[in-house]
């Protein structure tokens, strides 16, 4: 019985990720929220009366351990969300604490397969950073209001039954957090990414690596809408714009130059595990995931997530590469 029931309930353990991510907007809040479901399910299995499914259940039980993280307060953001863009005479590499931070997460921990592309397509949207960021700026029981019937795709009565509430509030929830993402269409999309990438987006991706490991800014640049956005969590900073940009990776980040990038796949998007040469070890040592946003043929946001110790192991990529990295497969 005790095998049979953590099998049964491990079937759902990738969609339940997937919305606790959502919900929580950090990689391993998600994974600690899930496992916390897990054993509250297990320890109360007995008392599951069946009245609703077993998903159902388990994502009553996940959403409350949600509300239950969320009541700190703490909204999870981009560096864009928190400040204007830092003019290249004056960039600093200043650190704020990793709670401050929207987190990256590999496809493969919260995109569970689906057979309908419309399916697959809206998971994937919803996962992606600009969309991330904007569940954020919602109240929690808005966000999981807006998760559970737009994304999921929930009728109104049962996201009224697993909240305990009624279905006009369920609706009106569902109102104001759609005028509340509606307001933050004008901070970009940030994406609009074929799946799979189509000729041109793959094309685009392949000169970017070429221009990024050859170091070559104006091959760089020519890739780059005239707003592109760079980033660099767990540092404040953000830049805009190809001068802003091309300076800033020519000085304070010219020990790039030289790295090799493995292609992961994160947050709906096209990424990479970036590597930078090793002056102690030899070989080549990680340095950030970056997360890539394209729009009409161009990169209008790269992101560059640097906790290196937390992020490789999590996308499934060693902490060191002895020569040249095209022998690593892709991450997961």
């Amino acid at each position: 019985m005790t095998m049979d029931l953590d099998i049964t309930l491990d079937k759902y353990r990738t969609e339940l990720t997937g919305y606790c991510y959502r919900m929580l907007g950090s990689s391993f809040e998600a994974e600690d929220a899930v496992q916390d479901t897990m054993v509250r399910a297990w320890r109360s299995y007995g008392t599951f009366e069946g009245r609703s499914s077993l998903r159902s259940w388990l994502y009553r039980i996940a959403t409350n351990v949600c509300l239950d993280m969320l009541s700190a307060g703490n909204r999870r953001a981009r560096p864009m969300d928190l400040s204007d863009a830092t003019p290249l005479a004056r960039a600093a590499l200043s650190p704020r604490p990793d709670t401050t931070w929207l987190e990256p997460m590999p496809d493969a921990r919260v995109l569970p397969a689906v057979e309908d592309p419309a399916e697959a397509a809206v998971a994937k949207e919803s996962v992606r950073l600009a969309f991330m960021a904007a569940l954020q700026q919602l109240p929690p029981k808005q966000r999981a209001v807006l998760i559970l019937r737009e994304v999921l795709a929930w009728r109104a009565s049962e996201v009224a039954e697993l909240l305990g509430t009624s279905v006009a509030s369920v609706n009106s929830a569902l109102q104001r957090a759609r005028a509340t993402l509606a307001e933050r269409e004008d901070k970009g999309a940030g994406a609009a990414v074929s799946d799979p990438l189509d000729e041109e987006q793959q094309k685009l991706l392949e000169r970017y690596v070429a221009a990024f490991e050859g170091y070559d800014m104006t091959a760089l640049t020519a890739l780059l809408h005239e707003d592109a956005i760079m980033t660099m969590p767990p540092f404040d900073l953000w830049l805009t714009g190809h001068a802003d940009i091309a300076g800033f990776m020519t000085t304070i980040g010219a020990a790039c130059a030289g790295s090799r990038l493995l292609p992961v796949r994160v947050n709906g998007l096209p990424g990479f595990a970036q590597y930078k040469p090793d002056p102690e070890q030899g070989g080549f040592a990680p340095w950030a995931i970056q997360v890539l946003e394209i729009s009409d043929g161009r990169l209008t946001g790269f992101h560059f997530f640097l906790d290196t110790q937390r992020w490789f192991p999590l996308f499934g990529m060693p902490l060191h590469l002895d020569g040249e990295a095209d022998q690593v497969e892709d991450g997961a």
